[in-house]
Parts: C-alpha cells; structure tokens; sequence
C-alpha cells in the first residue's frame, strides 16, 4: 500500500521516476518492436509526471502512524458538499488517532458532516484545530464547536491534546466546547492550547469551572485529570478570569507548563496564579509575559517559585517587575529552582543593581541557558558593568542582548502609576507583608505592653529607652513586618555614637536585630534589605515611601554588622550592588560610605 512517508523524502518521488524509466528503457531493448527508445523515455516521464503529481496531493494529507492531516490547505468548507474529500478521508482512517485540521475555514453545516464521520472514531487522542473559523460570524463557531465535541463524546474518543488557538469564538465559543471539556473524553486531556480566542473574563470563568468538574468527575471514577500544558496567551482573562483559573490550576496540582502571556492580569490576578502554581509541584514553564506585575505580583510569584524543584524557564519579561521584585526573584534564584535553564526579566523599569543582583544569582545556577534583562534601567554604564559582571564570573555567553536598554530612569520622574496607586489603595500604611505562609498586609490585633513600648521607643528614640527594651526590641521585631522592621534598625542607627557608653549598646542591639532579621530564608532576608535600602533612598521603591535621612551612624553600625559571622557573603554582595553605585551620600557621610562599601566589597570575598 503506499503511504505518504515513502514520499517524505525531499528527493523520494525523484528516486522513484528514475527506477521506473530505467525499467521502461531495459524493457524497450528487451522489446525492440514495441516502441522506440525515444518513446520509452516519453513514457518514463509521463510516469514521472504522475507520480510527483501523486507525492504532491500526499504531502497535503498526510496519511500514516494513525494521523490525518488538512494543515494549511486554506480550504473553505461550507456545506456537506465541500467536505466530502475529508469525510471520506476520516472515515478511511480506520485508525485515527490525530486530526489536523489547522488553516482551514470550517462552517456550522460542514462541521456537522465532519462531526457525524468522527462518531466512531474513538481512538481519536489528539485534535489540532487551530485556526479553523477564518472568516466565519462569531455566531456561527459555537454552533460547530459543539457538533465536534458532541462527536467526539459519542464516539467515546479519550483526548490527550486539544489545541483550538487562533479562534475568535469569544466566551460563547468556551460555552461551545464546555460539555466536551466536562466529559470522560477529556479525563485524559494532557494539553491544552487556546491561545488567542477572545475568551475575556466571562470565557476565563466559564472554561475554570469546566475544568475544574472534569477533575471532580474524573477522581470520582479513580482517575483524576492530569493537565499538564495549558496555554491561554492573549485572551483578556484580566484579574477575575485568571482568579478562576487559578483555582482550578490549585485543585488539578499537575501542570507543568502554564502560559498566560499578554491577559491584562496585575498583582491582584498575579498573587492568585502564584498561590495555585505553588500546588502545582512538576511545574516546569512559567510564561506570563507582558501583564503587569508590580512588586506585589513579583513578591507573590517569588513566594510560590521557592519551593519548586523543576523548573526549567520564567518569562516575566514586560511584566513591571521593577527593582524591588527583581531583588525578591534574585534571592528565589539564589535559593532555588535548581534545574532553572532560562529566565527573562526583560522590559520590567529595573535599575542597574537589581539586575546586578540578579545576574550574580542567575550565573551560579549549574544548568542556566540564558538570562535576559533587556530594555531595563542600566543606562550605558551599567549594561557595560552588567557584561563585565557575567565575563568575570566565566558566564558572558548566558546574557541576552542588551540592544533596548532604557536607559538610567530620570530621578525627576514621578513613578507612580495607576497600579502603584491601587497598590497604596490597598495596603495598610506599614506596606507590604511577607510571612512564611504568603503575603498579608494585617498586624495582630492584640496591641502587648511590649508593642506600646516599641511605639514609644520609634516615637522618641534614646540610648536609654534602647538599654530598657532591648529584649522587647529583638521580640517585637519581625520579618514579616517590612517597614516597620527597617524603622526601627534605622532608629537604633541613628543612636550612634564614638563614646563607649552609646557605642556599644547601640551595635550590640543593631547586630541582634539585624541577626534575626536576616536568620529567615533568603527571599525574607533579601526582601527586608530590599526594603531598608529603600528607606535609606539607595533603592527606588514603589508608592510613597517615607525615607530615612541617612547619617553616619547608620552606615558604621552597618559596617560593624557586615564584619560579623550572622552577615553572609551574599547578603553582603547584594548590599554592595546598591552601595557601590549610589550618588546619593552625603558629603558628611562620605567616610562612612567608604568603609562600609569596603567591608562589604571584603564579605564578597569570603
């Protein structure tokens, strides 16, 4: 029988003409008086001729290994007329295990003769019918859809692959294929793809409940849906869609590749995908280019990636990360994802240290490919030391282009956005909250004679209040508090003194509390340094900020807790990325800055 694959090579029908001319030439010497030698090879290239022809029509249906493919054939099936060929061909394809039907145009009257041939085709697994209503009404694609899916539940069919991307069918086209979506034919649904359907919020909840009843009805039967790549780019799912989904990502638990790019989904839609991709433990790609982040999103996803073992590759790229939620994803770096091959942070406003930061822990992950941090805030200099930076280190081959780089922001630009503002809207005044267990924004309600005193003390700092509530201070003190946290480190700094009694108070409480406040994993530690370089104006932070003003005190009692054995060589390394590249000291904390930048530049070495 000859199938398409004896025709796959590119010169197969060439070979083939060949053979069968030279027979034809053997036979006419065999044969002398049949016909002349110039009409055996007349005949030969005739033969020629048919069987390109034929290599032709099986290169455009593919037939073999259970497939059958119309892929971008551009045919306009309107009626039951137009779909005769492919009808005949499926009902031929005793085996059909695949039906690529992508780049064709498909109407309500000929999905109904196509879906009666596939009522029994059960061992129909994968169904590839991306971009298949070109040109159709918006009114006609659910209609069809539902003829499809209605076939394929008839025919018992168990889908592993269902790619319907490049549909504009709206939120009625997901109400088109919801009873297929719900059905023991998709118990078995490994991928998804629906990239570009216009679902918008409504479409988003619709297919999170459809997904979520076909895991409930399959775990009922001892056999829970096992999703592993789904993809939805482009779709304006917004906060609400994605929320959906995230609770139905939450309860499946087995995803491995998630793909939400370009959705309109800020950081209250972000904080919920990141609690769900948590539950999700084989998780290898995570794609949520081109939403908006902020550093609540970038603080959430952080939280969630920490605990992952497998992942392979982030794309956060234009995604308003921002220097606060790099520094946040550089300490996941440092800590984590040990099989991390690729991260883009491309496009995100982050400045030149944060990007330091995370380049440095980017080059110790042993199975990293690439890291892009492209039209960020360096500036000529910083892209240059950022180069510089990854060649040292003997990794110069993993960092993307720079070509795009933004530039240093403008220190005069106001850098409140909308969303910063609803961020501030949101947030309690203290700002942001990261405890062991997620984010949260809320302080105990119960207000101890210890709190008071810790109040009292921020109110009107004194060495002699400090010697009184020193054990208070190092109790009261949490990481899970921020900016309350680097107030009170920045008021016990400002105490400093040269006179022994002041001195030594002062930077024994300064280390313990430090020591603490550092003792957590890395995301908390770098996430309070992060947050104390902001209040010392060393870092650009999101919303309104009340800054410290920095004195000497602060930068020596630094110095001192840099030098002891609780302050790690990575800790000091992400200080000195900010340090050494601020211009904001002050003329009269110039020596100060000196020395701690030398002490930290020596714990780098270590």
């Amino acid at each position: 029988m000859l199938t398409a694959t004896s025709f796959s090579d590119k010169y197969g029908h060439q070979m083939a003409a060949k053979t069968l001319k030279k027979k034809e030439t053997q036979k006419s010497r065999a044969c002398p008086g049949n016909f002349t030698n110039k009409q055996a090879a007349k005949r030969a290239d005739m033969a020629s001729d048919d069987i390109s022809q034929l290599a032709e029509s099986l290169s455009r249906v593919r037939v073999g290994d259970g497939e059958l493919s119309y892929k971008g054939r551009g045919l306009k099936l309107d009626d039951a007329e137009s779909a005769v060929e492919l009808v005949r061909d499926i009902r031929q394809s005793s085996d059909l295990r695949a039906l690529r039907l992508e780049g064709n145009t498909v109407g309500v009257e000929a999905a109904r003769t196509i879906a009666k041939a596939l009522e029994d085709k059960e061992m129909l697994q994968r169904c590839y019918w991306s971009d298949m209503f070109t040109g159709r009404l918006r009114s006609e694609i659910p209609a069809a859809l539902t003829s499809l899916g209605a076939a394929l539940m008839s025919a018992g069919s168990r889908l592993t692959e269902l790619d319907l991307s490049d549909n504009a069918f709206g939120p009625d086209g997901v109400k088109g294929i919801e009873p297929l979506l719900k059905s023991a034919s998709c118990h078995a649904l490994r991928e998804l793809r629906l990239n570009n359907c216009g679902m918008g919020i409504g479409g988003g909840k619709i297919l999170a409940e459809a997904l979520s009843e076909c895991h409930r009805r399959s775990a009922a039967v001892g056999a829970p849906l096992r999703l592993r790549v789904f993809m939805a780019g482009r779709n304006r799912l917004e906060n609400e869609g994605a929320s959906a989904l995230a609770k139905a990502f939450k309860l499946i638990g087995s995803l491995e590749e998630v793909h939400l790019p370009q959705n309109g989904i800020n950081h209250a839609g972000v904080t919920a995908l990141a609690a769900a991709l948590r539950q999700n433990p084989e998780l290898r790609v995570v794609n949520l280019n081109d939403n908006t982040f902020t550093k609540r999103g970038a603080l959430a996803m952080a939280h969630a990636l920490r605990p992952l073992r497998n992942v392979q590759a982030i794309n956060f790229g234009d995604c308003l990360v921002r220097s606060e939620g790099a520094v946040a994803l550089a300490a996941v770096l440092r800590e984590g994802l040990p099989a991390l091959r690729e991260v883009n942070l491309s496009f995100g406003e982050i400045g030149e240290a944060a990007a330091v930061a995370v380049a440095q822990a980017a080059a110790h992950k042993p199975s990293m490919e690439k890291v892009d941090l492209n039209g960020n805030c360096l500036g000529e200099d910083g892209c240059e030391a950022l180069r510089d930076l990854m060649e040292n280190l003997d990794k110069g081959d993993l960092l993307a282009s720079l070509s795009d780089d933004e530039g240093e922001p403008d220190e005069e630009e106001d850098s409140e956005s909308e969303d910063d503002e609803a961020t501030d809207e949101e947030s309690e005044e203290d700002g942001d909250v990261v405890e062991e267990n997620g984010l949260t924004n809320e302080d105990s309600p119960s207000k101890s004679q210890s709190q008071a005193e810790l109040l009292t003390f921020l109110r009107c700092p004194s060495v002699e209040k400090l010697r009184e509530l020193k054990a208070a201070l190092q109790e009261q003190v949490q990481a899970s508090d921020l900016h309350r946290a680097a107030e009170v480190l920045l008021q016990i700094g400002s105490l400093y003194g040269e006179d022994p009694e002041t001195k030594n108070p002062v930077l024994q409480t300064f280390d313990e509390v430090l020591k603490k406040l550092l003792s957590g994993s890395v995301l908390h530690s770098y996430c309070f340094l992060s947050t104390l370089l902001v209040r010392m104006g060393l870092l650009k932070g999101e919303g309104k900020v009340k800054k410290a003003s920095v004195a000497a005190g602060h930068l020596l009692c630094l110095e001192h807790a840099v030098q002891q054995d609780f302050f790690s060589p990575h800790h000091a390394s992400l200080l000195y990325a900010f340090t050494s590249r601020s211009r904001e000291a002050p003329l009269s904390c110039r020596g100060a800055f000196e020395k701690l930048n030398a002490a930290l530049e020596n714990k780098c070495k270590h």
